[in-house]
């Protein structure tokens, strides 16, 4: 996935956890709300001054914005998952259990 699709996705979960519409959000921002749909849709990159505003009203970091690792495709994960777990292998039993209470 690009990277302006995988900001767009980010920027949406962050809206979608606040409870945010994005009409609000550009309103918020002082943005048509064709912008945001176009940032979310990963159709246009957010000005930097947008995108600051956009940091600021969800409470993130630009840190957290840009963390995209779990976007990856599944397939890369599992094989990410089994590289960590080889290599730690005391954590493979605190990983179950994280596993199994996500699940359940």
């Amino acid at each position: 996935m690009d990277k302006k699709k995988l900001l767009g996705k980010r920027i949406q979960e962050f809206r979608k956890r606040k409870n945010i519409k994005q009409e609000t959000l550009a309103e918020m921002v002082c943005v048509e709300p064709a912008s945001i749909s176009n940032i979310e849709n990963g159709r246009n990159y957010p000005s930097f001054a947008t995108l600051e505003k956009i940091i600021q009203v969800l409470d993130i970091t630009f840190i957290e914005v840009f963390e995209f690792e779990q976007h990856q495709p599944k397939e890369d994960l599992m094989k990410e998952i089994y590289l960590l777990l080889t290599n730690n292998p005391d954590k493979i039993q605190d990983v179950y259990k994280i596993v199994k209470a996500l699940i359940e």
